[in-house]
């Protein structure tokens, strides 16, 4: 078994280690609070705006609920940023089209 290489995530010396130590096991060498990969903070879900409001519509005439979900610029904004569930994401971008397409949305800003 000496061509295999070695098992994945096996705590075997490898290149990047979590916890205070580098190099080979130093002790006094550097700060001992310092994490390689510090622990991710825990962000707030976000709610879609129009699963927990029944009662707001997704209509392309609605242009003041559309220009929410557009950047300066014309682009849609994705439904990572915005937190909109995929089925409100699909109407969202099917009714934003539909309000460029009769112009009362733009296409792209005027000026860059």
């Amino acid at each position: 078994m000496a061509g295999r290489p070695p098992a994945r995530g096996g705590g075997g010396g490898g290149r990047y280690q979590r916890g205070g130590q580098q190099g080979g096991g130093q002790q006094g060498g550097g700060q001992q609070g310092e994490d390689r990969f510090p622990a991710r903070r825990r962000l707030r879900r976000k709610v879609c705006r129009f699963c927990a409001d029944k009662g707001m519509p997704i209509d392309y005439k609605e242009s003041r609920i559309l220009e929410d979900f557009v950047t300066e610029r014309g682009k849609i904004i994705p439904r990572r940023i915005t937190g909109t569930c995929a089925w409100h994401q699909r109407k969202l971008t099917t009714s934003i089209k539909q309000a460029r397409a009769i112009a009362l949305l733009p296409y792209m800003a005027t000026q860059i």
